[in-house]
């Protein structure tokens, strides 16, 4: 069972902003491949960083929030740290890049 959650704009303030701690945050969208390529990815991410929070956003839902980050490309991840964006990575990646990513970020 995956520890990721997929969460809409109105969650996003008390889900990523108020978490004390790291959230990776997945911009997705259900007719994007490399989006699909990388979702088994994320899933063992979350199941691996027991510290992490990890939740996708679809892209398609929330163009308010993809705007406030200046998100042009999808998959885009955002590490957030306290509830200020640390890091992002745009397009898929492998786990080892991920892990790379996240361990460099945190």
């Amino acid at each position: 069972m995956s520890n990721v959650n997929e969460i809409n704009a109105t969650d996003f303030k008390t889900q990523v902003i108020e978490h004390n701690g790291l959230v990776l945050v997945d911009f997705f969208a259900q007719w994007c491949g490399p989006c699909k390529m990388i979702a088994p990815i994320i899933d063992e991410i979350a199941t691996e960083f027991s510290t992490l929070k990890v939740v996708k956003v679809d892209a398609d839902k929330a163009q308010a929030l993809m705007l406030q980050f200046g998100i042009r490309g999808i998959p885009t991840l955002l590490l957030f740290n306290e509830g200020k964006v640390v890091a992002t990575k745009v397009g898929a990646l492998s786990l080892t890049q991920l892990r790379e990513f996240i361990n460099a970020n945190s």
